[in-house]
């Protein structure tokens, strides 16, 4: 009997990323895009920018949150510098009103034998949940087909999240962010404010919307006892045990959870190709104090108040550290775009390629700028 060779498993070759091109690639706009928090928005309108398209957000009369086009059809100029009048946009220029629905109602100065323009302004798909305004800027009809949703943040209500919000704004591509996030081999930038050390990527996969990495990692902070989370204000308390880091990138957006104690998201709102706004989101758990959660519910939420933004200064030191690196990495690409330095985690080249494939998923006349 003659020995039949083994059979060789196919090399599977992944598409090579062209760095110069990625730093000017636009977002895949059929996303939830986190744009404001709820907080931002209250009785006058908020103009926000989402890869280059002006939105107005603002409040009906019964306080739902709607999203049109910042323009008005008149003489072009931002919405969001008018007034919410009755729970409809007012221009500030010549008081032309629009509806949550983007028609002109309301002409001041419109004359017995005139009827009102017939000019529309786009209007947004808008949700508010769990703390944010998502907005998505694709195309309504796949939105409606796919049954998509938002990032789910269900800690953001738990009774057992401590929450902390840093909003981050960097000039520079948003690639040069999630990136970033994904790498956790620059912990010496940040010795004074990381949870983790001494990282070593164990696990990576990748899917046509996600990448996830598992990281072997050690953490300085076990919560297990209420006086456990004063070790987020005296670094002398910290010790160093094994833990695993997870972090995800779920296009667009990311998710971070270090053991059991703590979890950190990062929600996109890519402004231009030079531009981006992010809001950094740490959650610290209460999970393990058992006692804790027979107390009552109102004692419980008032906690959770309370100590919203507790790892503020940690936070915000984190940012300001990586910003400053990031706006660097941008100014050097724009003096030459074709220079590159070899990257040696798997994971930044994941990532890369998720942006790459997302951006060429759309026809070019879906290419929504």
């Amino acid at each position: 009997m003659v020995a039949t060779p083994p059979t060789e498993t196919p090399r599977v070759t992944q598409p090579a990323v062209d760095l110069a091109h990625l730093r000017q690639l636009g977002i895949n706009p059929n996303h939830w895009y986190a744009v404001a928090r709820s907080t931002e928005v209250t009785t006058a309108s908020v103009g926000v920018t989402l890869w280059e398209q002006a939105i107005v957000l603002f409040r009906d009369q019964q306080g739902a949150i709607q999203a049109l086009e910042d323009r008005c059809p008149h003489r072009q100029v931002l919405l969001s510098h008018g007034e919410v009048i009755d729970g409809e946009l007012e221009c500030i220029y010549h008081g032309w009103r629009f509806s949550a629905e983007g028609n002109c109602t309301h002409v001041p100065y419109l004359a017995e034998h005139q009827k009102l323009p017939t000019c529309t302004i786009r209007r947004y798909p808008v949700r508010e949940q769990q703390g944010f305004i998502w907005v998505f800027p694709g195309d309504p009809e796949r939105l409606a087909a796919a049954g998509m949703e938002p990032l789910e943040l269900p800690e953001w209500d738990h009774l057992n999240y401590i929450a902390t919000v840093s909003i981050i704004e960097v000039e520079a591509h948003y690639s040069f962010l999630i990136e970033n996030l994904m790498d956790m081999y620059h912990g010496r930038l940040h010795d004074d404010f990381q949870a983790w050390a001494n990282p070593v990527l164990a696990d990576l996969s990748e899917s046509p919307g996600c990448v996830d990495v598992h990281y072997d990692a050690e953490s300085y902070y076990r919560i297990d006892k209420i006086w456990s989370v004063s070790q987020l204000f005296f670094p002398a308390l910290r010790k160093l045990h094994p833990e695993d880091l997870y972090v995800s990138y779920p296009y667009p957006n990311w998710v971070s959870t270090l053991g059991q104690d703590f979890k950190i998201c990062c929600l996109f709102c890519p402004v231009s190709p030079t531009h981006t706004r992010a809001f950094l989101i740490h959650f610290t758990s209460l999970q393990a104090f058992h006692r804790l959660h027979k107390l009552p519910v109102a004692f419980r939420r008032w906690i959770k108040n309370s100590l919203f933004g507790a790892a503020q200064t940690m936070l915000d030191g984190l940012v300001a550290q990586d910003v400053l690196m990031l706006e660097q990495e941008q100014r050097a690409y724009l003096s030459n775009p074709q220079r590159k330095g070899p990257e040696l985690n798997r994971a930044i080249v994941a990532v890369q390629r998720l942006i790459q494939s997302q951006a060429q998923s759309l026809s070019p006349e879906e290419d929504i700028p």
